[in-house]
């Protein structure tokens, strides 16, 4: 309905009678609505020029949600595991009667560190293909003038392919037994490294006189499914020529089980914390008649117990032999120019594998590579790198080399590998050695080269 006083003017004149009742023709309810509302917007016009427009981008202190993420969990690791949950219930690192030590024998380990798993939910994605690498040098400063500088960057080249690839590492510089010094001395560290790690399936040792030559490529877990230590070696060097050199020990991947820790303890009754030490090396030496020095050595011993006890031990470890999972320095240096003027020939006609890319996502540009790399061979005369290239008999920190080659071949070739590798890395960093001899200079790599050139 239309009120009057909207339809018929009102009189201007002053004799006009004053109204008693609302200019509105609405309820005295609304009227006190209308002014209360009229007053907000006011007020609100105020504040809209005093005020900047809010700005409805998304910003770095917006939450995840709004920026279309999963909300982060501040107390989880880039990883996804959490490591600031450690539940009151108790587990193996409550038992008293639980040691570190060789000497005493760990029991039901797989079903102790399958119960810290359960309470620990966090680390059970993934924890299969979980590895800790470990290395290691000795207590006190090198006697090799360039020792320790040699051991700083040995240790960088393996921190630098963990990083890559995602894997922790310790590093110990310390004797866990003070009787099992030397080769003996890995022992000790792998079993604690077993105990430490429980998130862990894998323990890998690396020699600290062996590096990565490889930073791209991953080791085939799948292939050891069923098996719990690899090492690089030959059965037919093990049962038919009877060689303390058929594997090496330097370098060996093993599960974090029951199994392992039976070994260790059986491998570690022949080194130097035994009270049958010297007989060891005598039997060692008649059953390997290669085997020139008299003490008893961690290579031989596994190498023993493999020949002797077959049936209990053959089954359960993986002698790897097709490709480096460690090789012979000697046949490998020479080779570093060739495998980098192959690659490189390879990157010219690939474009994708020239491509600047982050570090954290190597792994993709290595599966890329790899199916150029079919016709590369693996082993002795391959083209491929080395994944370990393993400086065996050079002693970086004594110094102390084996006679067979001069000291200098061992250092220059230590320089050309760390190089080699190091170049690896650095591309994704912008930068190369341009001279595999020369690491106190580099170059830096242009945003990509034409195809008849490289980056360097």
């Amino acid at each position: 309905m239309v009120c009057p006083e909207f339809s018929h003017p009102q009189s201007s004149s002053p004799m006009a009678k004053p109204r008693n009742r609302s200019f509105w023709c609405l309820p005295d309810a609304f009227l006190v609505f209308g002014v209360a509302f009229l007053a907000l917007l006011l007020v609100a016009s105020f504040w809209s020029f005093f005020t900047p427009t809010p700005n409805f981008e998304p910003t770095v202190t917006d939450p995840p949600s709004k920026l279309g993420m999963n909300p982060v969990d501040c107390s989880e690791s880039g990883f996804g595991v959490n490591l600031k949950s450690d539940p009151k219930d108790p587990t193996f690192y409550d038992d008293p009667e639980m040691s570190y030590s060789l000497e005493k024998p760990v029991k039901d380990w797989d079903q102790k560190r399958a119960e810290w798993l359960k309470h620990h939910p966090s680390f059970a994605a993934g924890a299969r293909e979980r590895i800790v690498l470990v290395t290691g040098s000795q207590p006190k400063p090198c006697k090799n003038p360039i020792g320790d500088h040699l051991l700083l960057r040995f240790f960088k080249n393996k921190v630098d392919y963990c990083r890559i690839h995602g894997y922790d590492i310790f590093y110990n510089n310390l004797l866990l037994h003070p009787k099992m010094g030397s080769y003996w001395a890995k022992l000790p560290v792998v079993k604690a490294a077993m105990l430490a790690h429980p998130e862990a399936e894998w323990i890998w040792w690396v020699d600290s006189d062996a590096l990565f030559t490889d930073m791209e490529f991953k080791l085939p877990l799948e292939r050891y499914k069923n098996h719990n230590l690899v090492v690089h070696g030959w059965p037919k060097l093990i049962y038919e020529k009877k060689s303390w050199t058929s594997l090496n020990a330097g370098v060996f991947l093993i599960r974090n089980c029951q199994w392992s820790m039976d070994l260790i303890n059986t491998w570690s009754s022949m080194g130097p914390m035994s009270k049958d030490y010297e007989k060891w090396g005598q039997i060692q030496r008649l059953t390997f008649k290669d085997k020139l020095f008299p003490e008893s050595d961690d290579q031989s011993a596994l190498v023993y117990l493999l020949y002797t006890e077959k049936e209990k031990y053959y089954d359960h470890i993986y002698l790897e032999g097709e490709f480096y999972f460690e090789g012979y320095w000697v046949e490998i240096v020479g080779g570093y120019e060739n495998t980098t003027e192959r690659y490189l020939e390879i990157e010219r006609g690939t474009p994708k594998l020239r491509r600047r890319h982050a570090e954290k996502v190597s792994e993709q540009y290595a599966a890329f590579r790899e199916e150029f790399l079919k016709e590369a061979g693996n082993g002795k005369g391959s083209w491929r790198r080395p994944l370990i290239t393993h400086f065996t008999g050079c002693q970086p920190c004594s110094g102390d080399h084996n006679l067979m080659y001069a000291g200098e071949s061992c250092w220059n070739g230590m320089v050309k590998a760390l190089n080699f590798a190091d170049n690896q890395v650095l591309r994704k960093y912008g930068f190369v050695h341009s001279d595999l001899h020369d690491s106190s200079t580099v170059t830096e790599i242009p945003f990509d080269y034409p195809a008849d050139e490289g980056p360097w």
